[in-house]
């Protein structure tokens, strides 16, 4: 069923969802490469402001398309503005953080964005309604950040040569896309649900049009896992806490098709956490329930937080990711 390019194998890898707290880009590339050996990742750091955030710094990725902040949020403008140029000189600072700390890598590295969905349902067109409510302006998005993306992969593996690149795509908004659930830039009405078949197709586009394999990650419930197939991910990043045993049929599907799982199981917010396996307890009860060799486990699912760390103390930001990594081993080494 997948269109797309195939997971790097890896065996009881963890990685992060994104977003790191604080500022400093030094510091967020130490702590991701520091922490995980399989599937570092490039951070963000929204806590810098607009242009960081997850909207602005995807908005910033866009050929020939931009946007700038306004009271209500992220509008397209007629001109790349203030905006745009932080948007892009974080990224610059991001990425050379990342090479210092990449410096002889060899191994799958993964860099996200958001994606073509999430981001007609939180940018406005310049005359204020979101841009979710024209196609022409969805596919205008998605081609645009197609070319966007071919960029930004061209310049990660030119700083990072010996880099496997994974691409996650961001879409915490798409099942409200699918349910009609998105709210009209005045509040008070919710746009039209965009049809199932419409999703799909600008999602195998995008992920054709692109030269890595692809995840796509929500943290929202009833993520779209058969769409998500048939659209080419190459891997499915969730919350584990918001799947119901009604979703098993589906993710014992993706499994069975090659699709890997990254399992959001470490909790993104300062908590208490102090044992790693007891953490995926829910993972192995997943997969005696979908009947799979306990075997596969380890290189099937991958362990990652629940969700961004931006919110979390830099402290439990980097306590976290080292917590996933020796969950991803427990996988392997205890499946059952």
């Amino acid at each position: 069923m997948s269109t797309g390019h195939p997971f790097p194998d890896l065996h009881g890898a963890a990685t992060g969802v994104g977003s790191l707290p604080g500022t400093d880009a030094r510091e967020a590339a130490r702590t991701s490469t520091g922490a995980l050996e399989h599937l570092p990742f490039l951070p963000e750091l929204p806590a810098r402001g607009p242009g960081a955030d997850m909207i602005g710094r995807s908005a910033g990725l866009l050929v020939e398309l931009f946007a700038q902040t306004e009271p209500s949020g992220w509008r397209f403008a007629d001109r790349p503005g203030r905006d745009t140029r932080r948007a892009h000189s974080w990224l610059g600072e991001d990425l050379d953080a990342l090479e210092e700390f990449t410096q002889g890598y060899q191994g799958a590295l993964k860099v996200q964005a958001v994606g073509p969905w999430t981001l007609a349902a939180n940018i406005e067109l310049k005359h204020g309604e979101k841009a979710l409510a024209d196609p022409g302006a969805c596919r205008d998005i998605a081609g645009s950040l197609t070319e966007g993306l071919r960029r930004h992969l061209a310049e990660v593996r030119k700083r990072v040569p010996g880099a496997e690149v994974v691409l996650q795509l961001d879409e915490p908004s798409l099942p409200a896309v699918l349910a009609g659930q998105v709210r009209t830039a005045s509040g008070f009405q919710r746009l039209r649900a965009v049809d199932r078949q419409v999703a799909e197709e600008v999602l195998r586009e995008l992920i054709r049009g692109l030269d890595a394999p692809v995840v796509v990650h929500s943290c929202a419930p009833d993520v779209p896992v058969p769409l998500l197939r048939r659209a080419g991910v190459a891997g499915i990043s969730l919350d584990f806490s918001l799947l119901t045993e009604r979703q098993d049929d589906d993710l014992g599907e993706a499994v069975e098709g090659g699709t890997v799982i990254l399992a959001g199981v470490v909790p993104a917010t300062d908590q208490a956490v102090s044992d790693p396996a007891g953490s995926v307890q829910g993972v192995r009860t997943l997969w005696r329930r979908l009947g799979f060799a306990p075997e596969l486990l380890g290189r099937r699912v991958l362990v990652t937080p629940a969700c961004g760390l931006a919110g979390a103390s830099p402290a439990y930001a980097r306590r976290a990711l080292s917590l996933a990594a020796r969950a991803a081993r427990s996988l392997v080494d205890n499946p059952e």
